[in-house]
């Protein structure tokens, strides 16, 4: 019972999701252009970067505060905080009043890491840097990480059961991102240094 209710909350906390408040007040339509998702990058592109870091930073938070609430609930539970964070991630990309049409769920995946583990939360982070300007992709980094986080939390506790949790919220990130490794395969994907530049015609 106690990992139900952990996972009703965090499903919960999860759906909040700024970029659409934020769009909704701006009058903009984020799944009609660039992404056509309610992330942090599509909010970067299409309503400014101090939009995006504000997105960026509410998703990575509400994982957090997902997880520390239901570890507080549910201290005896063994894997509270695992099924928290997974359970946040869904939510934000499956939020019900949205259609279950959210974001794409790595700055969320990016703040149960942290909050699982800072250290490895820092490392990934790196990673996600070094891998994405080695790549000019995003996605590149993004897969990196989701694939390397349940891999590393099972080594390090020994167990197979928080992986596999974990492996739940990685098997629905790859999905999501499944159009992205298509246009890499086909040379249509718009790279990091393109964004910046402004070149994001095509949905990225």
């Amino acid at each position: 019972m106690g990992y139900l209710i952990t996972a009703f909350l965090s499903y919960l906390v999860g759906s909040s999701n700024l970029a659409f408040y934020i769009a909704k007040w701006r009058q903009k339509d984020l799944r009609g252009a660039g992404s056509g998702n309610y992330g942090a990058s599509n909010a970067t592109i299409l309503l400014g970067w101090k939009a995006g870091i504000a997105v960026a930073v509410h998703d990575i938070g509400k994982a957090a505060i997902a997880m520390l609430v239901c570890g507080a609930l549910f201290p005896a539970l063994p894997y509270v905080r695992e099924v928290a964070g997974v359970a946040c991630v869904l939510g934000h990309i499956f939020p019900f009043y949205l259609r279950f049409r959210g974001g794409k769920g790595f700055a969320s995946y990016l703040g149960m890491t942290l909050m699982l583990n800072w250290k490895l939360g820092l490392c990934v982070i790196a990673a996600v840097i070094l891998v994405t300007l080695i790549t000019d992709y995003i996605v590149a980094g993004t897969l990196t990480t989701i694939v390397s986080v349940p891999v590393a939390q099972g080594y390090m506790t020994r167990s197979l059961i928080p992986a596999v949790i974990l492996l739940v919220a990685t098997a629905v990130i790859l999905y999501k991102h499944k159009e992205n490794y298509v246009r890499i395969y086909k040379r249509q994907e718009i790279g990091l240094r393109s964004t910046l530049r402004g070149e994001h015609r095509i949905k990225s």
